[in-house]
């Protein structure tokens, strides 16, 4: 998305956040606003793929007379191609475009009901296809009943066609693959609404300079991917990132617990144009009922919720993804449990990235004994890198990216990067510069020593430091203070109490000239 049309979306949000702030909680609106985002992006995606397949007859989608027996022939035919081709079918009067003009041409136009009924039929149109479980409950969180949006039916419709009128105005773009229409709004709302839409976002939202550095280490050295996985997927934007940095990515997996948020990576797959056929993201609790359990991936990427409480129950010890380390990750901290669950998943030519709290570098106890036997037994970790602080929103500790190979290149060393102190302060906000990340990446594609900022750290190394993988004990960032002489000190300190002694006197002659007391 162009910087120009970037700015011209974030306009929009504010306006519509403006019409929306006092009705409902900033989480609660943005839930609609990016509902209506992803209703406009189809309606405009099956607009112009109608209006392709109608060129011949030198007709346009919204020219067709639905009443007609002629209309209703073409429609039939669209939607056929529609369904198999893009996986669901809209009227022409069903286009966002067309309801909002209705919605905002006469008060006394009520587009409620008409509304409610578009974004069923959407739903209702890929049943028994198979796009159907892509589709199913998308638009759940649009409740267009809701007394938020107004006491009355006709306060609730003034509402919505504000809303529409809005978004209507924002260009999607839709040839340019570059953009990320859903990814720039949900960033934007999170950041300006923060004490709402915030407050959790670091669960299901990853920035996106974080995610650019997950993407290109795991795809590091290919163009293509058979498949990318994401067990706490979000809303989809690691995926879709992993994408961007090879030319073709044949299949995404992903799963997410929140019902919320699961709908928006289901969105936010079909407007980056992944075809229903190649993504399959399920909605459960990824540790306790994993749904892709005997699929393997090429690559794997997460940030999952830091320190997450979980079971942690004994029947995980008879489970293929936790059984062999002899120990479960505690109940009061998950992270290790996601290692596992990753790795387990990983393909023997995979790379895995994931985001973790410090805590996961030294805690004792059964993580001290899983992160061993990944070293040790299992010679996985490949590189250990360090994050600022305050980078993601809605918490403010420090983080690191651990990244695992089963088939390690360099299998003699661990690659530590310190990358703590390169970042730009904006606001309340660090954010990692493309500079920043290209540092990072760089330093670990040639897995480059470079003073204060990496380190190659020998097996025998980590054995030393008992498996304690902190990285200020491999790369020393402790900066000498200038050596002070003494004797220049003192040489100064002289010097100036003389300077003293030549004021007060001089001081001292101006109070007997003025017949006052002098102040010493």
């Amino acid at each position: 998305m162009g910087e120009e049309q970037k700015k011209l979306l974030e306009q929009q949000l504010w306006n519509i956040a403006n019409t929306l702030r006092g009705k409902m909680d900033a989480d609660e609106f943005r839930d609609y606003i990016l509902g209506f985002i992803f209703y406009k992006y189809l309606s405009e995606k099956i607009e112009d793929y109608a209006d392709d397949i109608l060129k011949e007859d030198e007709i346009s989608y919204l020219s067709i007379d639905e009443n007609s027996a002629d209309g209703q022939e073409y429609l039939e035919a669209i939607r056929e191609e529609a369904i198999e081709k893009l996986g669901y079918f809209l009227k022409p009067s069903e286009l966002f475009t067309q309801v909002a003009k209705r919605g905002n041409g006469d008060k006394n136009n009520f587009i409620l009901e008409d509304l409610t009924k578009i974004l069923r039929s959407i739903e209702q149109s890929t049943m028994g296809h198979e796009s159907e479980d892509d589709f199913v409950h998308l638009f759940e969180d649009l409740d267009l009943t809701s007394t938020k949006l107004g006491k009355t039916e006709e306060a609730k419709n003034t509402l919505i066609a504000k809303v529409l009128f809005h978004l209507d105005q924002i260009n999607f773009e839709l040839k340019n693959h570059d953009r990320d229409v859903l990814g720039d709004a949900y960033e934007y709302l999170i950041a300006q609404f923060a004490a709402g839409a915030g407050k959790k976002a670091g669960e299901f939202y990853t920035p996106q300079q974080v995610s650019k550095i997950l993407a290109k280490i795991v795809t590091n050295g290919k163009s293509k991917l058979k498949s990318v996985y994401d067990p706490t997927c979000g809303s989809g934007s690691l995926l879709l990132r992993v994408a961007k940095e090879v030319q073709d990515v044949s299949n995404f997996y992903g799963q997410e617990l929140n019902r919320t948020t699961y709908n928006l990576a289901r969105m936010n797959m079909i407007m980056h144009d992944v075809h229903y056929r190649k993504f399959d993201i399920k909605q459960e609790d990824t540790l306790e009922h994993p749904q892709h359990i005997d699929h393997r991936f090429e690559a794997i990427v997460a940030n999952p919720p830091f320190s997450a409480n979980w079971s942690a129950s004994p029947l995980h010890m008879s489970d293929d993804r936790f059984s062999q380390y002899g120990v479960l990750a505690p109940s009061s901290k998950a992270d290790f449990a996601f290692v596992q669950h990753m790795i387990h998943h990983l393909d023997e030519n995979g790379t895995m990235a994931i985001v973790l709290p410090h805590g996961v570098l030294f805690r004792g106890s059964s993580e001290g004994t899983i992160r061993k036997y990944l070293i040790e037994n299992k010679n996985y970790l490949d590189a250990v890198i360090g994050l600022p602080a305050n980078i993601f929103y809605g918490t403010s500790i420090p983080t690191c990216i651990l990244v695992f190979k089963k088939c390690r290149e360099d299998s003699e060393h661990v690659l530590f990067i310190d990358a703590s102190n390169d970042f730009e302060k904006v606001k309340n906000q660090n954010i990692l510069t493309d500079e920043n990340v290209e540092k990072i990446i760089d330093t670990y594609r040639n897995r480059e020593v470079i003073e204060k900022y990496s380190h190659l750290a020998p097996l025998s190394e980590i054995k030393e430091n008992d498996y304690n993988l902190n990285i200020p004990r491999y790369v020393d960032t402790f900066e000498e203070e200038e050596a002070i002489d003494l004797d220049v000190i003192s040489s100064e300190l002289r010097d100036i109490d003389i300077q003293m002694k030549t004021t007060d006197a001089t001081i001292a002659a101006f109070c007997a000239e003025l017949g006052i007391s002098s102040p010493f």
